[in-house]
């Protein structure tokens, strides 16, 4: 039964269908509409888009839209509704029913256009608008006038309502009088019935309003004198196209013109002023265009006065320097004036005329000074005020000051005291403040004249200048003065030569960089340390003053008395009061090689010289009950020092050397805790492979010398080709290696090197010590004297007796040498000078007889048989006696005059003569023997004839010697034969003269 239903069910249906989905060609078609109907569906509005399906007699549709041929959507309704149209909704639409397995046909296409609202257009006029004038607002739509405007202003959406001032017929609205409350931003919107039903917004258009132009009124001058042209201008800012209306005291009567009173343009000008011309004056502005008027100006009291000003003059300054300023005011009780100033008299041609009521005169000069008068104009023809008093303007010269410096040192250092001084000169009275600056900065200020700094450090240094003020007045600035602050100097202490000979005197140098000429030295010993005494700053000596210890001489000469002064020296600089010192110079020292009695430096190898890396060992070996000493070294780059305990000390006084190196040369001795010194040695460590062997101790003078020249590497060569060298010199070419010297003497010292194949050694020096004669010795030494001396007066007594019986001159010549000093200089770097001879000592010795002569003798206690040791040595020193002798004739049983009535001295003349080893002194005698005539019986005295002085001829000649050329002299003597006068006393003529020459020995002193 049911399955029965179900069947009659499925062909009725199939029947319906069948006969509903069929058009008159028997297919379903899909028919698209657009509501509302029109052409146009403007931006806002609501669109229905409807799709029938036509044939088929079906309502259960499945719809599918497209736009534009691409884009489906699907629905059950047959409607499509766009509530608010866009632009972006525009396009082509077709549609589609579906309803099972079967599809309608597409729809035509239908165009959907969306169109913009039409545009209201807001036209404001007059824009800008001046307040009281009438303005029109107008909004129109285009293309038809259907409709209804609502107004906006401001954006809030306020509708504007109509008031008295405001009216609304149709699309305008009316401001009747605009005011400053109008302004601001309007637009409008359309509205009518048909559709579209709104009309977009207008643009909003800002109306302006403003006031009306102000009028401005200016009275000048004001306040005006009787008689005195007052010019009113009246202006309104916005241009020039205006008339102007004047009005006097509000009471709105127009001034009108009359013979003092005259209106050109916007001026009114009162050409000579009365007391009736007073009062409140205002203006107002009128013209054709908008706006047609302005505002009436602020009124303008016009004063008139009916006396003639007067002028007040001052001056900011009446004493004044030159090359300052002066300023001069005048004042008047009112404005627009201009300034006449006039000198000496007030009716002469004003000097300047100022716009302004002051008057500067700068730079002025004392020509400047006098009485000054001002007086005031304005106006055309000009009104003058009163002339005022006079002011007095006093003008000096600026006065000077000077800056000076207490002390007046080029250089000062730190911690010493600086006064600085500043005088005012030419400038009256005292009553000045005092300014000082550095760099320009100001830096003191006091009434007192000095500025002291104490103590004063190296900011303090700069370029100061002072300047004296009082009140309002100031003197010249000094002229700068520098002021250099440096550390504290430290001196440098020099020494002539640090090796001592004994007997030697030592000159010790202090000298400080920074220069002045009020130092004072103070010289001192270096003792050992002891506290209480003063000490240097790393307390390794104290230090004991020198006798005579503070000096104005930069130099302190050391002469000892006895052993020489070997040790440490230091000398320190002193200035003002109270005393500024310098820093102590770090010490010197002063060495002997010699032996010393109570302790002695040994060195074991016993040579000065050594190789690196070999070992070496310094003992300080100690003679009776001497203790405490201590081994001390000097070097080239550290002040002296105790033995390192790196070298392996066995005791305090002495050091080994484990492994030489080249920085352990130096100066080494032995020094006790009282201030005592052992010889000193000069240790030198060579990194080459040769050195020389030579003496640590000076060698005495006859002893026998042998310099070795050691190898590094002996045993490989023990005995190669060696060349010995003396001060540079080639000496002598050994094949053993060594070099004797049987006999050594002064000669002999000198430094000494050694060369080979292997290589070329140091320099060594080597001192020689001139033995000092024993007693028997200056037995021998005395006899040779006093022989050599009897022979001298001999050979006067004989040249006097030659003279007398033959008239004729005789000379002889002497050479006497001094005792040499012992030198003990071991110091490569000692003066050399202090090695060469001396020159000998002088001796005058009277000899008695009928004349009064006098001569040179020159005592020596040397043989004169060695010239060649003495050219070698060095200079020598040669004295020529020349003796003219001159008879004196005595009276008739008459006594003789006795010496000392008529002495006769030699005349002496030094001469330089060249030698191998430096110059020759060469001294010149000249005697001359005067000889008396007999006076005549009848005569108490006779007339001594003149003195015939006879000069001997030098001739030199050079003798050969091994150490280079000696120079031999010889003396000419010119023995001058006279004859005796006759009775008549006639003068007879001399001989010729005979010549007779000797042969003079030169001797040279040895060096030490």
């Amino acid at each position: 039964m049911e399955s029965t239903l179900i069947c009659v069910l499925l062909l009725l249906n199939t029947h319906i269908n069948s006969g509903h989905s069929e058009d008159a060609d028997g297919v379903v078609k899909a028919v698209l509409t657009i509501h509302p109907n029109s052409s146009q569906i403007f931006r806002g509005e609501s669109v229905t888009l409807r799709c029938d399906i036509q044939g088929g007699g079906v309502t259960e549709w499945k719809y599918t839209w497209r736009k534009n041929g691409n884009s489906d959507s699907s629905s059950t309704k047959n409607e499509h509704e766009v509530s608010a149209a866009e632009f972006s909704h525009s396009g082509d639409y077709r549609c589609l029913g579906s309803h099972q397995q079967q599809d309608s046909k597409w729809s035509d296409a239908v165009r959907l256009t969306v169109t913009p609202l039409p545009k209201t257009t807001l036209t404001v006029k007059p824009n800008p608008a001046y307040t009281g004038e009438k303005v029109t607002l107008t909004c129109s739509t285009r293309p038809d006038s259907s409709w209804n405007y609502q107004w906006y202003k401001d954006w809030n959406y306020n509708v504007v309502s109509q008031s008295v001032r405001h009216t609304i017929p149709g699309d305008t609205f009316t401001i009747s009088r605009a005011a400053e409350s109008d302004k601001g931003q309007y637009w409008c919107e359309g509205n009518r019935v048909s559709r579209p039903t709104s009309s977009q917004p207008s643009d909003p258009v800002t109306l302006t309003v403003k006031a009306l132009p102000k009028t401005t009124l200016t009275v000048k001058p004001n306040p005006a004198y009787t008689g005195e042209k007052v010019t009113l201008t009246c202006s309104a800012r916005s241009d020039s196209s205006w008339n102007y209306q004047w009005y006097k005291d509000w009471n709105y009567n127009v001034v009108s013109q009359s013979v003092r009173h005259t209106i050109p343009g916007d001026t009114f000008t009162i050409s000579r002023a009365a007391e009736s011309d007073k009062g409140q004056y205002w203006c107002e502005g009128n013209r054709v265009s908008r706006p047609t008027s302005s505002q009436p100006s602020d009124p303008v009291t016009l004063t008139v006065k009916d006396n003639q000003p007067s002028t007040t003059l001052t001056s900011d300054k009446e004493d004044v320097f030159t090359g300052d300023s002066v300023t001069l005011s005048c004042t008047v009780e009112s404005s627009g004036w201009k300034f006449y100033w006039y000198r000496h008299r007030p009716d002469s041609t004003p000097v300047p005329t100022t716009s302004g009521y002051s008057n500067t005169l700068s730079w002025v000069s004392v020509s400047d000074g006098g009485q000054y008068w001002c007086r005031a104009g304005r106006g055309y023809p000009v009104y003058y005020t009163l002339y005022s008093d006079p002011v007095q303007i006093n003008i000096t010269e600026r006065p000077v000051s000077v800056l000076t410096l207490q002390p007046n040192w080029t250089q000062i250092f730190i911690r010493e005291t600086v006064t600085m001084r500043c005088d005012i000169q030419g400038g009256g009275d005292t009553d000045w403040q005092y300014e000082w600056y550095m760099n320009g900065y100001s830096v003191y200020s006091n009434t007192k004249p000095e500025y002291r700094i104490s103590p004063v450090y190296r900011p303090n240094s700069g370029s100061y200048t002072c300047e004296g003020v009082k009140g309002n007045k100031f003197s010249r600035i000094s002229e700068a003065v520098q002021l250099t602050v440096s550390d504290q100097p430290q001196p440098v202490l020099s020494i002539s030569h640090q090796w001592l000979n004994p007997g030697d005197s030592v000159t010790l140098s202090c000298g400080v960089k920074e220069l002045s000429t009020d130092w004072r030295f103070s010289w001192y010993r270096t003792v050992p340390y002891r506290a209480g005494l003063p000490s240097l700053s790393d307390k390794s000596y104290s230090l004991q003053p020198l006798s005579d210890n503070v000096t104005s001489e930069d130099s302190y000469t050391l002469i000892p008395a006895g052993p020489t002064p070997t040790g440490g020296y230091v000398c320190r600089a002193g200035r003002g009061d109270p005393v500024y010192d310098t820093l102590y110079s770090e010490p010197q020292f002063l060495w002997s090689g010699d032996l010393q009695p109570s302790v002695s430096l040994t060195v074991n190898p016993n040579r000065t010289q050594h190789f690196r890396s070999k070992s070496l060992s310094l003992s300080c070996e100690l003679k009776g009950n001497s203790t405490g000493w201590r081994l001390k070294r000097y070097t080239e780059t550290a002040w002296p020092s105790e033995c390192p305990s790196t070298w392996r000390s066995i005791t305090e006084s002495t050091c080994t050397i484990t492994s030489l190196d080249t920085w352990y040369s130096g100066v080494f001795w032995c020094e006790s805790g009282s201030g005592e010194y052992s010889n000193a040695v000069n240790i030198t460590v060579n990194d080459g492979d040769v050195i020389l062997e030579s003496p640590v101790h000076p060698v005495t003078e006859g002893d026998s010398v042998t310099l070795t020249c050691t190898f590094r590497y002996q045993e490989t060569n023990p005995n190669p080709k060696t060349d010995f060298y003396k001060d540079g010199e080639l000496i002598k070419n050994e094949t053993t290696g060594e070099m004797t010297i049987p006999t050594v003497s002064k000669s002999d010292e000198g430094f000494y090197k050694c060369k080979s194949g292997q290589g070329e050694s140091p320099e060594s020096w080597v001192t020689v010590r001139v033995v000092a004669p024993g007693s028997s010795t200056s037995v021998l030494v005395g006899v040779v004297v006093g022989v050599l001396v009897a022979g001298v007066l001999l050979v006067i007594l004989l040249v006097l007796l030659v003279r007398y019986k033959n008239r004729k001159g005789s000379c002889f010549n002497r050479t006497f040498w001094p005792p040499q000093p012992q030198s003990t200089n071991q110091d490569p770097q000692q003066d050399q000078g202090s090695t060469q001879g001396q020159a000998p000592d002088t001796v005058y010795t009277c000899l008695h007889g009928d004349t009064n002569i006098y001569d040179t003798i020159n005592p020596s206690d040397h043989h004169d048989n060695d010239a060649a040791g003495a050219s070698a040595a060095g200079p020598s020193h040669v004295t020529y006696a020349q003796i003219q002798l001159k008879k004196l004739d005595k009276k008739k049983k008459e006594k003789r005059n006795y010496p000392e009535e008529n002495p006769v001295y030699s005349e002496v003349k030094t001469g330089k003569a060249t030698a191998a080893a430096g110059p020759v002194a060469v001294t010149y005698a000249e005697v001359d023997l005067q000889k008396k005539t007999k006076a005549k019986k009848k005569r108490k005295t006779a007339t001594p004839p003149e003195a015939e002085s006879v000069y001997s001829l030098v001739k030199p000649y050079t003798a050969p010697a091994a150490a280079g050329p000696v120079d031999v002299t010889y003396a000419d003597v010119d023995l001058q034969k006279k004859n005796k006068a006759k009775k008549k006393r006639e003068r007879a003529t001399p001989p010729e003269t005979d010549s007779v020459y000797s042969r003079l020995k030169p001797r040279s002193c040895p060096g030490p």
